[in-house]
């Protein structure tokens, strides 16, 4: 919207708030009983605002009042501008208390723990707000060092960028396959033996692959993904399918190894520990809840999930 610089100064939150009001309202007079001002005053400050801003902001059509285009782009500025500064009122009134809004992003395999982790923060520390985005590795990077998150929940920390992340929960790899797997009744699986089963694999890039791939280079044996599938949940429904075998954090697999349709397999050199962090930018200046959460995590996350942990067995189930 092309408002002058010099002009800027010359507009108050408290017309905003009354142009905003009588946009919301559908009118004057509702909008003046609401912030408890006279309709002359209303009609005042909505005139000095249009002055300021040189252009009309509302106009009547029958008897239903419209926002004008300019007005339509001041109403979205100030409806940012408004909802901001609330944010920073409850902010700075909740300084010293563990309220307000934790902003949180998290790779797709910590889905399946982070909601029941939340859930036992939030009943300990009600006025916390959470938002949790779901997504791909790459996107919880650009979330954090855009500033679009407080904390992420991820594998491998990049040495290369200025993140830190601090160890919250070991992170077990293991081989699984459906409970009537030939493989589900063999023990001390050597990797070779592996390379002719059909491997399912999340989408490339992921840590897990990555991980399962740098284990096999080791030992000198190599292995290609005969599926991909794109997410943890896919895998264990190409898995119960019967469609081969995959790795997957134990984590991810809760439900299926207590039902016993799942079995975990006795591979050499597995299960593979790998670890998750709360990860957040180095230059970030945590929120009191932000704070609170990590150290949260850092304390609890192993016993509570351990607590809720179905009994495994690496036996199939009674056919």
């Amino acid at each position: 919207m092309p408002i002058k610089p010099q002009l800027l100064r010359q507009i108050s939150l408290r017309q905003l708030q009354v142009f905003k009001t009588v946009v919301d309202c559908g009118g004057h007079t509702k909008a003046a009983r609401k912030l408890h001002l006279t309709q002359p005053t209303i009609s005042m400050q909505l005139k000095k605002l249009e002055e300021t801003i040189g252009h009309p902001l509302i106009e009547q059509i029958g008897r239903k009042l419209h926002t004008t285009p300019v007005g339509q782009k001041l109403y979205e500025t100030t409806q940012d501008v408004l909802t901001r500064l609330h944010q920073l009122e409850e902010e700075v009134a909740s300084a010293g208390e563990i309220a307000g809004p934790l902003r949180l992003t998290v790779v797709t395999g910590a889905k399946y723990f982070m909601p029941h982790l939340l859930g036992d923060f939030l009943r300990q520390y009600p006025r916390v707000r959470p938002s949790m985005a779901v997504t791909n590795r790459e996107q919880v990077i650009e979330h954090l060092l855009g500033n679009h998150a407080d904390l992420a929940i991820m594998g491998k920390v990049p040495e290369s960028l200025p993140l830190y992340g601090h160890n919250v929960l070991d992170n077990e790899l293991v081989f699984v396959a459906r409970a009537d797997h030939p493989l589900a009744r063999e023990r001390n699986i050597p990797l070779q033996r592996l390379v002719t089963e059909p491997f399912l694999t999340r989408e490339r890039g992921s840590g897990t692959l990555r991980a399962v791939r740098r284990k096999f280079k080791e030992e000198g044996v190599e292995i290609e993904p005969w599926l991909e599938l794109g997410s943890s949940e896919a895998t264990k429904q190409g898995l119960l399918a019967g469609l081969g075998i995959s790795v997957l954090s134990r984590h991810n697999l809760r439900l299926e190894l207590e039902t016993g349709r799942l079995v975990t397999l006795d591979v050499q050199g597995f299960p593979l520990h790998r670890t998750w962090y709360a990860v957040h930018h180095q230059g970030k200046h945590l929120s009191l809840a932000a704070q609170t959460f990590v150290e949260f995590l850092c304390d609890n996350a192993r016993r509570l999930l351990t607590q809720t942990a179905p009994a495994v067995s690496q036996k199939p189930a009674a056919e």
